[in-house]
């Protein structure tokens, strides 16, 4: 098969789908795999490199978007609309919730799309996300120490403290991968943390690891208005897969906190957990709504590309290869956690959770793939 890696489009976006060593693999078990020239130059996989990996070097996103099978990492761009077609199957974080526009595209191609964000496995885990989501975990609050900073418009909180000056406070807005790293990360330089969570028993398993270094409550709205008005730096880490993620922050909340406050949407590609919420973008990543300082990048993880790239072709390079091996069909039909991310086929909306949240139209990923 004809697999196809694109370069990134989105602003700022250095990390590129498969990695030379990926496309040694994919070439190895005889499959031509067509890169856009300067792919992953930033990050330091030059042309050469794939070269030597056995793949194509070509020199345009045409075609590398010709190819059967597309990899990417971030959802299409407005310029690469005009690339699908009804022989398509696209294997990228999509977002489609979100990106409403390529949905209308895919359709009306009749493309196939399968979403990183919602494949699973054996244990109902999200295998794909989860290397990007330890990544935004940990860099959320990197971000959030950098925007605290007075120049960056923050507070000028030093998250850590130091001797005779107690840390900042931060407050992070459910358990899961991302909320877990982040907790992991601001324990780590010594702030002061509460994690707020609907589960009890996913709070006892986060006390069990944490210790006295990390404060739990339950996440209800009264528990979250007061610790967000406490919070020098709120970590939104809120998902529920495929669907909008619920606004849990009001306006009401963001006033009661200390101007020059700051809130880190992990979020905001499935729509941010405030009312607030908005997409911003590396190049311009924060606004001030309410006296808080927001930062709300959809592809943090671009920001440290290289270590981004390596973790997620981990993940996704034995998808990839099944996908080539057997099309998709086979290989959604005998692989139900790839099934999981089976969005939208020949231009049919797939995910269920996807066609009820945007009210459209649903085709039983079984029947799609007959």
């Amino acid at each position: 098969m004809k697999i196809g890696i694109p370069k990134e489009t989105k602003n700022h976006e250095y990390r590129v789908g498969l990695t030379p060593a990926g496309a040694a693999l994919l070439a190895g078990q005889g499959h031509e795999v067509l890169v856009q020239s300067q792919a992953g130059a930033r990050i330091g996989f030059g042309d050469e490199a794939y070269r030597s990996a056995g793949a194509r070097v070509v020199d345009s996103a045409a075609e590398a978007w010709a190819a059967g099978l597309v990899v990417k990492v971030k959802e299409p761009q407005p310029g690469e609309l005009r690339f699908f077609r009804d022989d398509l199957v696209l294997f990228t974080y999509l977002h489609l919730v979100t990106c409403v526009e390529v949905l209308d595209a895919m359709e009306a191609a009749g493309s196939t799309g399968i979403a990183y964000e919602t494949v699973s496995d054996a244990q109902g885990r999200l295998p794909l996300l989860i290397p990007m989501s330890e990544v935004a975990g940990r860099l959320a609050v990197q971000a959030g120490a950098w925007a605290l900073m007075l120049p960056q418009g923050g507070s000028g909180v030093l998250l850590q403290g130091v001797p005779g000056v107690p840390p900042g406070k931060v407050t992070i807005l459910g358990g899961g991968t991302v909320g877990t790293h982040a907790a992991w990360a601001a324990t780590g330089i010594g702030a002061d943390v509460t994690l707020l969570d609907v589960s009890l028993p996913r709070l006892r398993q986060l006390e069990e690891i944490f210790g006295a270094r990390l404060k739990t409550a339950v996440s209800e709205p009264e528990a979250i208005a007061r610790h967000v008005a406490e919070a020098d730096l709120v970590i939104g880490a809120v998902l529920v897969p495929g669907k909008h993620t619920p606004h849990l922050i009001t306006r009401a909340m963001l006033r009661r906190m200390r101007p020059g406050s700051v809130f880190v949407d992990v979020g905001i590609d499935q729509g941010g957990c405030a009312e607030t919420s908005r997409p911003t973008s590396h190049a311009e990543p924060t606004y001030v709504e309410e006296g808080v300082l927001h930062y709300c990048v959809p592809n943090m993880p671009g920001a440290v590309a290289r270590t981004s790239t390596l973790a997620l072709t981990q993940a996704t390079l034995p998808h990839v290869a099944r996908l080539a091996a057997m099309g998709w069909k086979q290989a959604c039909a005998q692989d139900a956690g790839l099934q999981a991310g089976l969005q939208i086929a020949r231009g049919q909306i797939t995910y269920k959770p996807l066609a009820e949240d945007l009210e459209r139209p649903w085709l039983d990923p079984m029947e799609a793939a007959r």
